[in-house]
């Protein structure tokens, strides 16, 4: 098996080896993964974190040996806690990374990617946060434009959105909302559910298509159209500035 790891910002996962492919997800800096095929211009990858598949040019990360691989996934993960940040090497280039990058080997400020040294001097995570904390986590979003396959503050969808709070605070989600939806624990009634519960929301097909971090008093945070907040009742999401609802609730499950 090969592995490999992101060097730059952020990188376009696609559905197809072309840059004309749909975006499925992003490839944040330092992020690990294995090869599972490879040519020429393209490889198809699994993430690390989520297990999640997609395609990325060869031209925008390197690779890494399974022993660095092996090393990296055993060692307590960092993130950057800046909504944008930089880092430098030993040349003083920058790289900019968003909140959320991870940072491989980190130790007092630096960094290691193969034989880089990267420095860092931003706010960094890495401990489990509370639930209230994942609220205050996820107001950082407020605003943030919907992207399909989006994981940043530059672009999110909704998943991205669920994802990326979650793992800020200490926590794994898969990627997509269908898949979010087969962890934590059922709840029965929105009543039974606290600040910081997912909330799950379907289509006439009954397939999982939503999901937002619901919040106190009856209201969620979600991306659609933007990271936004509105109203959450029994029938579902109701948008107050068109006066509809616009989702229809599925299901509330319990994270933490």
């Amino acid at each position: 098996m090969l592995y490999g790891i992101c060097n730059l910002s952020i990188v376009s996962l696609r559905a197809t080896a072309s840059d004309l492919s749909e975006m499925v997800s992003q490839v944040l800096f330092g992020e690990t993964f294995e090869i599972i095929e490879e040519d020429k211009e393209w490889s198809k990858i699994r993430l690390t974190f989520d297990n999640y598949e997609g395609f990325i040019n060869n031209k925008q990360f390197i690779k890494i040996t399974e022993n660095t691989f092996s090393n990296l996934i055993a060692k307590k993960p960092f993130y950057s806690g800046e909504i944008l940040d930089f880092i430098t090497n030993n040349k003083n280039e920058l790289t900019t990374i968003p909140i959320g990058a991870s940072l491989p080997f980190y130790n007092q400020g630096k960094l290691q990617i193969n034989e880089e040294t990267y420095f860092y001097e931003g706010a960094v995570l890495s401990e489990k946060k509370s639930k209230k904390e994942i609220l205050q986590t996820a107001f950082n979003y407020l605003n943030t434009p919907f992207l399909w396959g989006g994981k940043t503050p530059f672009g999110i969808d909704c998943s991205g959105f669920t994802q990326m709070v979650y793992k800020l605070c200490g926590y794994h989600l898969l990627r997509d909302a269908k898949e979010q939806a087969t962890q934590g624990e059922v709840l029965s009634f929105i009543e039974e559910s606290e600040a910081g519960d997912l909330a799950f929301f379907d289509n006439e097909e009954g397939e999982i298509i939503h999901v937002g971090i619901i919040l106190n008093d009856y209201h969620i945070i979600h991306a659609h159209g933007k990271v936004r907040i509105d109203t959450l009742d029994h029938s579902g999401i109701f948008n107050a500035d068109i006066q509809k609802h616009t989702h229809k609730l599925r299901i509330i499950k319990k994270m933490i």
